[in-house]
């Protein structure tokens, strides 16, 4: 670099010449994941700028590089440099990086920063929302993930009932890496998705672990989850809870006809089986369906008549069984 190109490395990096190590790789992650090519195609301003930034951190990572360009100031590569960072190439007045030998971002980044997968986290920015939906007609979701050592990262990933229930395709953003998955019918909340080898480098074996998604069903209106069973509550009328009857239930197929025995009473729960979710063998549970007697909220002057004649008539006192109740 001639002297009239001297750059202030610790400027670029958004860091005071007193940064320590630690600080300064923080900082180079920061800008890196914002200014990368691969988030800014066809821009040639943060492809300059990513560079730029690269170099800044070439020089500043490597504390003989560091202390030279400290001593030196724009005079410091005359005084001689060493070759510490392993993305140095060709001579020393300038930065190239070739990307066409990671498979991702991440490896460049891991790598560079020598395995750092774990803490990546906390300096990700989430790609442009525009780039959330793919050519092939899947939208791509973005699932931050979270590593442990070993190079095994987990991520989030909410599906919605019917989603989960029929199995669906999913294209994910991980880091900057789109991936599609193929989750299998019949996940539930806490079920774990492995996609193997598409987790975070381990630093010391460099292997590529598993990627294992967790996964987390969006509350449905009607439908819940008792263990592998659905459940859900319908309303009956007081008439069809003294006469009995047969109903429409809906499930996961659609409307069934159910039977209500005469003289249900609220909260006791009906079985329909083989109409709940599907387990891992591709066979189906059961729907267990909570009976609640509802009466009208607005019935007609008719309807009044009827019950207040019903209520004369009655038989039965339904709190007879509470009058001996003492303390």
């Amino acid at each position: 670099m001639a002297s009239t190109d001297f750059k202030d490395y610790y400027a670029i990096l958004g860091v005071g010449k007193t940064a320590a190590a630690e600080e300064i790789k923080k900082a180079f992650r920061k800008l890196a994941l914002k200014y990368h090519p691969d988030r800014n195609p066809g821009d040639k301003d943060a492809e300059a700028r990513f560079k730029e930034i690269s170099e800044a951190y070439e020089v500043l990572s490597d504390s003989e590089k560091r202390g030279k360009y400290d001593q030196f100031g724009r005079y410091w590569q005359q005084a001689g440099t060493s070759s510490g960072n392993p993305f140095s190439r060709g001579s020393s007045t300038g930065t190239t990086v070739d990307f066409s030998q990671y498979g991702n971002f991440e490896e460049f980044i891991n790598e560079l920063l020598g395995g750092l997968g774990g803490q990546s986290r906390s300096y990700r920015t989430p790609p442009d929302s525009s780039n959330y939906r793919s050519t092939t007609g899947f939208r791509t979701e973005y699932a931050p993930p979270s590593s442990t050592p070993g190079g095994t990262s987990e991520a989030n990933l909410k599906l919605n009932l019917t989603e989960a229930f029929r199995g669906v395709q999913k294209r994910l953003n991980i880091q900057g890496e789109i991936i599609d998955v193929r989750i299998p019918a019949g996940a539930k909340p806490g079920s774990r998705i492995r996609v193997r080898g598409k987790g975070t480098i381990d630093p010391l074996t460099r292997a590529r672990g598993d990627l294992y998604l967790n996964v987390d069903i969006e509350p449905h209106s009607f439908f819940n989850f008792d263990g592998d069973n659905l459940t859900c509550e319908v309303p009956v009328s007081p008439d069809e809870a003294v006469l009995g009857g047969a109903i429409a239930v809906p499930t996961p197929d659609g409307p069934v006809t159910m039977k209500i025995p005469a003289g249900i009473r609220t909260g006791q729960t009906l079985r329909l089986r083989g109409k709940g979710w599907v387990n891992p063998k591709g066979d189906r549970t059961d729907q267990l369906v909570k009976i609640m007697i509802t009466p009208p909220q607005n019935p007609s002057s008719l309807e009044k008549e009827y019950y207040e004649k019903l209520q004369s008539i009655r038989s039965e006192n339904p709190r007879r069984h509470l009058e001996q109740i003492r303390l």
